[in-house]
């Protein structure tokens, strides 16, 4: 029984070990796949591939690229880890500025290339093959940001009323646009349709006026930039206020060319590199690329600037540009489209929209009148949405994006690339992964650009590919271990010279294949044999020679020569180096392409020994500064700083007029500068001389200027020239202003009582004929009146009989 259970324990260890041996055989078969034939190579295979440069690390029997594997297995055969080259990739932060945090209508007024909204500016990653490396990307739209916002219209006959409504648009809009940014500029473009049949009627009269009736139009055009981009609300309405309604046959417009003008226009729109918001304005469709051919154009746009006089000069000669095409020019320039369209053609540009990123619809009344508060809505639609694109990725170079939105929202994949319902001032968070699938083939560094979609700022990746190990600068190249010489000894093992194989490098390759051997004289991926420089003899280069004996081809596949480096002053090399491989190999303390560049720093050294002063560098001879404002062949100088005069006002103003803080003391304090009086600020030293200076102007004691100049010449001798009369202000005249005060008074009590007659004078006219009216319409009836009684009475003699 006992010895049942211990033939079971050995094979049950058995089996155990070859399980383990079985995994550890899988997690290392890439390596062993690789075939490697050195370090590099194996580097390359993976990234838990590792390579084991200890000299006797291989058994009798083993290639050499058993040195590559994975690392368990490497120690597991006993290579000890400080002989394991395994370099791994690492990032560097270039630039780390952080994001910008202001509010609108703050007291400082930065320049838009001082707002900061991404985070990092520019990294350094170094790749190595199979490993990502990955780093956190925060993105912060900035309040107050400026905005450039140019509204180009339709501006054939059906939009009529619509012009009315936009002539007043530009006060407005800025009114409203103040709410955003304190910074807001508007520009005005109009378009109609190419100036050839079908679109428009080519008649005499009809292009002269291509209305109907009595309708006064404008002549068709194809695109007109009638203002480019300004902060003067007036001045649009101005502009905007002369524009005509013009006419076209067909209903599609010819917009596109008018959007793509707009979008590679940059200098004649004046965009600058703020928000870009480019506002159509239309109730028509489109036409596209291909409709040319109606009217006999089949020349494909060709996406460059036309504009001569401000109107578009080619729509006769180019087709319309197509979809594509307007999304590419309108993401190169940064360019956030509206489409400001009336409801019939709503699905056709939400379909456009979809097609055209960073782009929004919205709904244009029949005449306009809402265009405001659709622009404003547009804006904030865009602006709550991040979408972040990246340039041309290199062969073999892969990138993934995963973001960290507002409330928690999460995303990956396609949706990793963006954040919405984000408002302004609101910080997100990108997790971007960065992996190389291989290695350039030349091994060359290179650069990649993210940036958010319709913003002017990017982050700037820098690309450096792990594709040879460290100990491979350490090699012995021709040496001794490899046959005499016919390889280089790195990394614990052989690198054959071209032309041997082996593990020691002990066979030629003539010795073991004897095909074309031309092939060992044309380069890879070359059918040029030795360069057209030379001839192929037994596989080897003869390179030929030239009538000048001392111009000279060479190389092993003549590639080289010693004629074809950059030249400066006529000179080859510029006459300070040697030029090898037509590259310049420098002299000392030269360098530059050409050699032109001078090291010698002397003259750039300062008095107190710094050089430059320690404010900048010494680039061919020549101080430059890195502060702009220090000057001076040493950067001695700055004229702008408030430390020159500040520093001397005291002395100057003792020495100069006798008085001032330091009076007491003067003469002990302030006599390291030679002082020279003049009469009048026009004596002054003016700038342009040789010496740097600085001109300043400072108040006394007694609340009086005084202006004076200050200098170092080439001895290191400071000059001082101060104007000799300070200016003092002088007091008010009293009795102009006593009089203009009573003056005013009386004029404004005699404006008043006069101001009160008239009043007067009206109110009693105004009475008096009211009176004159009532009394016109009176009328007086005795029989109407019940207690009206006559003023006649008639007494009867009662004796009268008549006689």
């Amino acid at each position: 029984m006992a010895e049942t259970n211990l033939k079971l324990l050995t094979w049950a260890g058995i089996l155990c070990c070859l399980i383990w041996n079985g995994f550890a055989q899988q997690g290392g078969s890439d390596c062993i796949k690789a075939n490697a034939k050195s370090c590099g190579e194996c580097i390359q295979a993976g990234p838990n591939c590792g390579w084991c440069k200890k000299t006797d690390f291989l058994q009798e029997g083993e290639p050499t690229s058993a040195r590559c594997d994975d690392l368990a297995a490497l120690k597991s055969k006993g290579c000890p880890a400080e002989d394991i080259e395994n370099p791994r990739g690492d990032k560097l932060l270039l630039e780390d500025r952080e994001v910008t945090n202001r509010k609108i209508g703050a007291a400082e007024k930065l320049k838009p290339e001082a707002i900061t909204q991404i985070q990092p500016q520019k990294l350094l990653l170094k790749l190595r093959v199979g490993e990502p490396q990955n780093f956190s990307l925060k993105f912060k739209r900035a309040e107050d940001y400026p905005i450039d916002l140019y509204y180009l219209m339709d501006l054939s006959y059906s939009m009529k009323d619509d012009l009315e409504n936009v002539k007043n648009l530009g006060t407005a809009l800025m009114v409203e646009m103040e709410k955003i940014t304190s910074d807001f500029r508007i520009g005005f473009g109009s378009f109609v349709e190419k100036t050839v049949m079908p679109y428009i009627s080519t008649t005499p009269a009809k292009l002269r006026n291509p209305c109907t009736g009595d309708q006064n139009c404008t002549s068709p055009f194809s695109y007109k930039n009638v203002l480019s981009l300004t902060s003067e609300g007036n001045k649009f309405n101005e502009l905007v206020g002369k524009q005509h309604i013009s006419g076209n046959l067909d209903s599609p417009e010819g917009g596109f060319d008018a959007i793509m003008q707009v979008a590679v226009c940059g200098e004649q729109i004046g965009w600058r590199n703020v928000t870009r918001l480019l506002v159509f304005s239309t109730d028509a469709g489109f036409h596209f690329a291909g409709d040319g051919k109606l009217g006999g154009i089949v020349l494909p746009n060709d996406g460059k600037c036309h504009l001569e006089n401000n109107m578009y000069t080619m729509s006769h000669y180019y087709d319309y540009p197509s979809i594509a095409h307007l999304v590419q020019k309108l993401s190169e320039n940064n360019i956030q489209t509206i489409f400001a369209v009336t409801e019939e053609f709503q699905a056709v540009y939400k379909e456009l929209k979809n097609l055209i990123p960073k782009s929004a619809v919205g709904t244009l009344s029949s005449n306009s009148s809402n265009v405001i508060q659709l622009i404003i809505d547009a804006y904030n639609s865009l602006s709550s949405e991040v979408i972040l694109e990246n340039s041309k990725l290199p062969k073999g170079v892969t990138i993934s994006y995963k973001s960290f939105c507002k409330n928690g929202v999460n995303g990956t994949q396609e949706d990793g690339r963006k954040c919405s319902n984000i408002s302004i001032g609101d910080e997100v968070i990108f997790e971007i992964n960065v992996t190389a699938n291989e290695c350039p083939k030349k091994g060359q560094n290179e650069t990649i650009k993210i940036k958010p979609l319709g913003f002017t700022e990017e982050v700037e990746i820098n690309l450096q590919f792990i594709c040879e190990c460290q100990c491979q600068s350490e090699g012995e190249p021709n040496s001794p271990a490899c046959h005499e010489g016919n390889g280089t000894f790195e990394c614990g093992a052989c690198r054959c010279n071209e032309g041997r194989i082996g593990r020691l490098c002990e066979c030629s390759t003539d010795e073991v294949n004897s095909e074309d051997m031309d092939a060992y004289c044309r380069r890879e991926n070359s059918t040029e044999i030795c360069s057209n420089n030379g001839e192929c003899i037994c596989g080897q280069c003869v390179c030929k020679k030239r009538e000048n004996t001392n111009e000279v081809y060479s190389g092993k596949y003549c590639e080289c020569d010693n004629f074809n480096c950059d030249r400066s002053n006529g000179l080859i090399c510029g006459g300070n180096g040697i030029c090898k491989c037509r590259v310049c190999e420098c002299f000392p303390n030269f360098t530059g392409s050409a050699c032109d560049c001078s090291l010698d720093t002397s003259p750039c050294m300062a008095s107190n020994g710094q050089i430059c002063n320690g404010r900048g560098t010494c680039e061919c001879g020549t101080c430059n500064c890195t502060d702009p404002k220090f000057q001076g062949p040493t950067c001695e100088m700055c004229q702008t700083c408030l430390g020159v005069c500040a520093e001397h006002k005291d002395c100057v103003q003792c020495r100069a007029f006798d008085k001032g803080e330091k009076k007491e003391t003067c003469s002990q304090e302030c006599m390291h500068f030679n002082m020279t009086r003049v009469e009048s600020r026009d004596k002054l030293p003016q700038p342009g001389q040789p010496d740097p200076l600085s001109h300043c102007k400072e108040k006394d004691v007694d609340d009086c200027w005084f202006y004076f100049t200050y200098s170092v010449n080439s001895n290191g001798e400071a000059n001082v020239h101060v104007v000799e009369t300070p200016e003092c202000p002088s007091g008010p005249d009293i009795i102009p202003i006593v009089a203009g005060v009573v003056a005013g008074i009386v004029l404004i009590g005699l404006a008043l009582l006069l101001i009160w007659k008239l009043l007067m004078i009206i109110h009693d006219r105004r009475e008096f004929a009211k009176f004159e009216k009532e009394k016109m319409n009176a009328k007086w009836d005795t029989g109407e009146n019940p207690i009206y009684k006559s003023a006649v009475t008639t007494v009867v003699n009662p004796k009268y009989e008549g006689k």
